[in-house]
């Protein structure tokens, strides 16, 4: 497990700026609504806003998609009469082909975000990627419990790979990914996907909530830590969890309790020092590796939860994520 108290380097100095002039706590006060407001009302700055998109409805559920601009729906490029003549350039098979596609499921504790709130993000995956990004709007606790997400994250999963090739896509490289209860939803689609024969290059999981174990370290030394507090990872995770029996949770609700995590694909799990949720991931790894999973973890140990949302204000969360962005097209090459 990564080092924990007085061992470990202090908050990120900028960040703590940051959250002292924007200050932010993802809770449960005042109920879902007010939640879901103070999460929307988020200062976001504009994002790749040239970047082509577009809202559909895909098995019954709203996604945002997002296309690079290296795709085949991108405008015609337009070639000066003198360089016409101009012998052909070979171009490699890998550049001519289509673009890889990535699904992505947001976070905010089952009970919080929207398309419009992860649109920034949503936007950096498809440029750093190159990839065209399915931005899936799930169904909402409590309103919709486990495992209404589940369900609508994967119906849009196996959608996208067979019809890829309708979005200018190419179904042979697919990935998922997500952030907090978002990453939770992309290792549950990793196992479903494994089940169902649908090969996956990439599971890019930020900060996850995998193991629904709060006797890590991490749980008690970041209980109060600054975004998310172990009891408000509680509050969501309840909401969320409904009627299910968290004594003998299924695999689609704790990825972790997976029978057998051999065969599912390989990962790239993003951790914050300063978060609850940090050996959550740690271990979540250390179980893929023993199945035999390759499973990359990296732990930026001076950020806090929600660290994608400071990505190009806080230096060292935009180190972060442009790690994990780049393994993401790596592995989608």
């Amino acid at each position: 497990m990564p080092e924990s108290g007085t061992d470990r380097p202090a908050l990120d100095a900028i960040l703590e700026k940051v959250l002292e002039a924007v200050p932010f706590q993802l809770t449960m006060d005042g109920g879902p609504e007010a939640a879901r407001e103070r999460f929307r009302a988020l200062p976001r700055r504009p994002v790749h806003p040239d970047l082509r998109t577009e809202d559909r409805t895909i098995a019954d559920v709203p996604v945002r998609i997002y296309w690079p601009d290296t795709t085949e729906a991108s405008p015609p490029v337009s070639i000066p009469e003198s360089l016409r003549s101009c012998p052909p350039v070979s171009i490699p098979e890998s550049l001519r082909s289509r673009p890889p596609v990535t699904l992505f499921f947001h976070g905010g504790g089952w009970v919080v975000g929207d398309l419009d709130s992860y649109d920034g993000t949503a936007r950096e995956h498809a440029v750093a990627t190159g990839a065209v990004v399915v931005s899936v709007d799930y169904r909402l606790a409590p309103e919709h419990p486990y495992p209404a997400a589940v369900d609508d994250v994967w119906a849009v999963t196996q959608w996208v790979a067979a019809h890829a090739g309708e979005l200018g896509a190419d179904p042979e490289r697919l990935a998922v990914a997500g952030d907090s209860a978002g990453g939770n939803l992309a290792a549950v689609v990793a196992l479903l996907a494994r089940d169902a024969g649908i090969p996956l290059r990439l599971q890019l999981l930020w900060y996850p909530a995998t193991t629904w174990d709060t006797s890590l370290p991490s749980f008690r030394e970041n209980a109060d830590a600054p975004i998310l507090g172990r009891g408000d990872i509680g509050g969501f995770s309840l909401l969320y969890a409904g009627d299910t029996d968290l004594r003998n949770p299924p695999a689609t609700l704790v990825p972790a309790r997976a029978e057998s995590l051999a065969g599912v694909a390989p990962a790239y799990i993003a951790v914050a020092g300063y978060d609850p949720l940090r050996d959550d991931g740690v271990r979540f790894g250390e179980l893929l590796e023993s199945a035999g999973v390759p499973a990359e973890v990296h732990l930026a140990q001076t950020l806090v939860h929600g660290y994608l949302g400071y990505h190009g204000v806080v230096p060292a969360a935009t180190d972060a994520v442009d790690r994990g962005l780049a393994a993401l097209r790596a592995a989608l090459a």
